[in-house]
């Protein structure tokens, strides 16, 4: 998979560098690019922002430098006279399951595991990380034109900036990629896999601080402990998250 990220602070993303990202780059798994906005702005300054139409508080990211940022990793726009024999664009490569352009937005779709694994089969992810009081429209309503764009939110909160949520996004997409973690079969039983939560787990020794492992997990019958498995999936699921709980589960607990 080719992912690319457009942000104001590339440094933030060095972390790819570590742990199974990082291995699964080293290997050729993962392709990443993360490029400057700022080398995409043509004043002496380097700015990025600039105030609100309409008034209001805080600034907003102008969209030429996001255009030309963009531009050079999707292809030149093709409605622009400079462009007329560009051989690559969104709007060539969108009928050929071309690169998907994602913004984390408080206004997106909810980022959820099950989008996490379609993502995961995708070729190509380009991911510009908003600041301020977010990216001009423009850039979406533009790209949305050529191509296949999300706006995606974690969750209902707000934050400083897209690199946090881009970085929790890439984390989950990627480990999903095949080969980048050592045990494909750890990620079957993971939570939100199959709409629960995980079950507890316990490793040796098997009593500590006056605390001891369930009984079952010792016993060696693996029927058992699969049943015990999945009462714990409905029993912790229905306790923290209820609300991902299908009617038949509640049903099946409270048998």
């Amino acid at each position: 998979m080719r992912i690319d990220i457009v942000t104001i602070f590339p440094e933030f993303f060095d972390v790819l560098d570590l742990s199974l990202l990082g291995k699964a780059r080293q290997s050729g798994l993962i392709e990443l690019g993360v490029h400057n906005l700022r080398d995409h702005t043509h004043d002496r300054h380097h700015s990025v922002d600039d105030t609100p139409y309409g008034g209001g508080a805080g600034m907003v990211m102008k969209p030429e430098p996001w255009g030309d940022a963009l531009d050079a990793i999707l292809g030149a726009d093709p409605a622009s006279a400079e462009s007329v024999a560009a051989e690559t664009s969104i709007a060539d490569s969108a009928a050929d399951d071309g690169p998907i352009l994602i913004f984390p937005s408080p206004a997106g779709d909810q980022f959820t595991q099950a989008m996490a694994r379609e993502l995961s089969l995708e070729r190509h992810l380009v991911f510009g990380c908003g600041r301020y009081e977010g990216i001009d429209e423009r850039v979406v309503d533009h790209y949305s034109q050529r191509g296949r764009v999300r706006l995606v939110s974690l969750g209902d909160y707000v934050l400083n900036g897209g690199e946090v949520a881009v970085m929790a996004m890439i984390e989950a997409i990627g480990r999903l990629i095949p080969g980048v973690v050592g045990n494909p079969a750890s990620l079957i039983e993971e939570s939100h896999e199959d709409g629960l939560l995980e079950y507890p787990s316990y490793t040796k020794p098997a009593n500590w601080r006056g605390l001891d492992v369930p009984p079952v997990l010792r016993s060696g019958d693996h029927g058992a402990i699969s049943i015990w498995r999945h009462e714990q999936q409905i029993e912790r699921t229905q306790r923290v998250r209820p609300d991902l709980l299908a009617p038949s589960a509640t049903s099946e607990r409270q048998g």
